[in-house]
């Protein structure tokens, strides 16, 4: 029997959801983000992200081969849009290396703060050392070229040796991702304070003095400004 007329045909959800306007391998990254930040990685299984996410266990394999699928995508999610947001800026020259790296500081913590679920925090889970996670440790590493990149094109930057500079480009990335915890501790904390304050330190670690803070700071505004 053919179905009645305005009947969507798919895969049968195990139950209704809201509508959310989410295509379902959205709907299981979705539902995944928050069990995996709730009620842990581990004690979550694919049943239960299937069924949050309104699906039967067997549609979510349609779109993951399994839990470890799940959260590569969510942590992939969580430095891609920020990778490409660097290659902008480092493509920028004609903009001050400061203000690109002010920029890319700003970008990338308040993707982090983006959404309702501290998804950074699952970088600590000991699964994420694994080769499952191969990609999302190459992205990141792309990443963190490119603040050391951004770092060498500062005036203070330009004079660091090899293992300075290596150490102050660690220092960047480890402030930058230090916001998943501070969002731990204080999920109320004001996301767009905490990238003013973080971009404005990561300044402080490439050496810039405090009275060169406030022009570079609205040159790293617009330069964000201008890429929306």
């Amino acid at each position: 029997m053919s179905p009645p007329v305005g009947r969507k045909v798919g895969r049968p959800r195990a139950q209704e959801r809201p509508a959310s306007g989410l295509e379902p391998r959205e709907e299981v990254l979705a539902a995944a983000a928050e069990l995996f930040t709730t009620h842990g990685y581990t004690a979550t299984s694919t049943r239960a992200v299937a069924e949050r996410a309104g699906l039967r266990q067997a549609s979510l394999y349609h779109y993951f081969d399994g839990k470890q699928a799940i959260l590569a995508a969510l942590l992939e999610g969580t430095v891609r849009p920020s990778l490409e947001v660097a290659r902008e800026l480092v493509a920028c020259s004609g903009a001050a290396a400061e203000a690109r790296l002010w920029a890319l500081c700003h970008s990338d913590v308040k993707l982090l703060c983006r959404g309702p679920h501290n998804l950074g925090a699952l970088y600590l889970l000991p699964e994420v050392q694994t080769e499952h996670f191969a990609v999302f440790h190459q992205v990141r590493a792309e990443l963190k070229a490119a603040y050391g990149e951004l770092l060498v094109g500062t005036e203070r930057g330009a004079a660091l040796g090899p293992q300075e500079r290596a150490l102050r480009t660690d220092l960047l990335l480890g402030l930058t991702e230090s916001v998943i915890l501070i969002r731990r501790a204080d999920p109320a904390r004001d996301p767009a304070a905490l990238a003013v304050a973080t971009a404005d330190a990561a300044l402080r670690i490439a050496g810039v003095p405090e009275r060169s803070l406030a022009p570079l700071r609205r040159e790293g505004q617009q330069l964000l400004a201008a890429q929306r």
